[in-house]
């Protein structure tokens, strides 16, 4: 389910990113499009509450940038910068989607600078080394503006059926997840306040009628991937 990538490792996948996306998940029934939508719709209900709708959006490791046409639809984001490590892939997001709303940087290029209302961040984590992983949340952490929105999203270890696509898809196998709660403690030792923490995407296309069962049972680690939900406190 992941279609995000951190690594310049990903620039020999530009071709066939896709392709081997779709190779890996097509077990499932459903396309790339069906969990990016999905992703951004939980994300979307999850911020109803909050007093102030996010206008300026980070898309984190945005890969070929396929959540940003969700984050302005169902977030209402006036303006998505995507940024990445891998030239080639950002290369494909500018001709899918860019424009004036839409920009994409390499992740040297851009300095954070604390001005940013939300990161929307999908399957990335499991490629940073365990050991960056607390720096990559402060370079997050300083982007975003004082009570800003970090939403990250990850394959749930925990589920066997997530095991399985990861070990299809070439960019996935050799990665290295981490679980929810090693998620959160992450988040909290970030400087990030820990709103909630929901799992999605437990049935197949196959199993479609009973989805309408997954937000009752959110709070349980069934879903193939999580969402941690964090604030920044200073």
């Amino acid at each position: 389910m992941t279609n995000h990538s951190c690594g310049n490792d990903f620039d020999g996948y530009a071709d066939n990113y896709d392709i081997a996306l779709a190779q890996g998940i097509s077990i499932s029934g459903e396309d790339k499009k069906y969990f990016a939508r999905g992703r951004v719709a939980w994300l979307s209900n999850c911020l109803r509450d909050q007093p102030k709708k996010p206008e300026c959006v980070i898309d984190f490791g945005c890969g070929t940038g396929a959540a940003v046409p969700f984050l302005h639809d169902l977030i209402g984001a006036q303006s998505v910068l995507g940024i990445d490590n891998s030239p080639k892939l950002l290369e494909v997001a500018r001709h899918a989607q860019g424009s004036e709303r839409a920009r994409f940087l390499l992740i040297n290029d851009y300095r954070p600078c604390e001005e940013v209302d939300l990161v929307f961040c999908t399957g990335v984590f499991h490629h940073i080394p365990p050991d960056e992983r607390a720096g990559t949340i402060d370079y997050v952490r300083r982007t975003l503006r004082r009570g800003g929105l970090f939403a990250l999203w990850e394959n749930n270890p925990w589920n066997p059926g997530t095991r399985y696509v990861m070990s299809r898809i070439p960019f996935d196998r050799d990665a290295v997840p981490l679980s929810a709660p090693e998620t959160r403690r992450l988040m909290r030792a970030g400087g990030f306040e820990v709103l909630r923490t929901d799992f999605l995407f437990i049935f197949p296309n196959i199993l479609r009628w009973f989805r309408c069962v997954e937000p009752r049972v959110s709070r349980l680690p069934l879903g193939a991937q999580y969402q941690v939900l964090g604030r920044k406190l200073e």
